[in-house]
């Protein structure tokens, strides 16, 4: 699947999420605003509901949205053996840091 160009987005100095706080450089969104503007989207686009998003792009319990991301290349997988954790590639890494049931002691 082809993506889209998205443009290239600058802080504006004031929290996206629309409450008007002002942010730190660099930053879009004031501490834990970005879950607020996400969770605000879902409501108004999908009716509050997590899995109506899903479904209405086609995931749920028989097509998982993880493994798509991780198809797609935005995502990686751990590459401890028999973890299951998947992320963005910063997430993964921190992930990785972590001590796992399969390591040495």
């Amino acid at each position: 699947m082809t993506k889209p160009h998205l443009p290239r987005l600058i802080p504006t100095g004031t929290c996206w999420c629309g409450c008007g706080i002002e942010t730190g450089i660099g930053s879009f969104f004031a501490r834990g605003h970005d879950k607020t503007a996400e969770a605000a989207l879902i409501a108004v686009k999908f009716g509050s509901s997590v899995p109506q998003l899903l479904q209405a792009h086609g995931f749920g319990p028989q097509y998982s949205v993880t493994d798509a991301a991780v198809r797609s290349g935005d995502w990686q997988r751990c590459c401890h053996a028999g973890c299951k954790y998947v992320g963005a590639p910063a997430s993964v890494r921190n992930h990785e840091k972590k001590p796992h049931e399969t390591d040495e002691r």
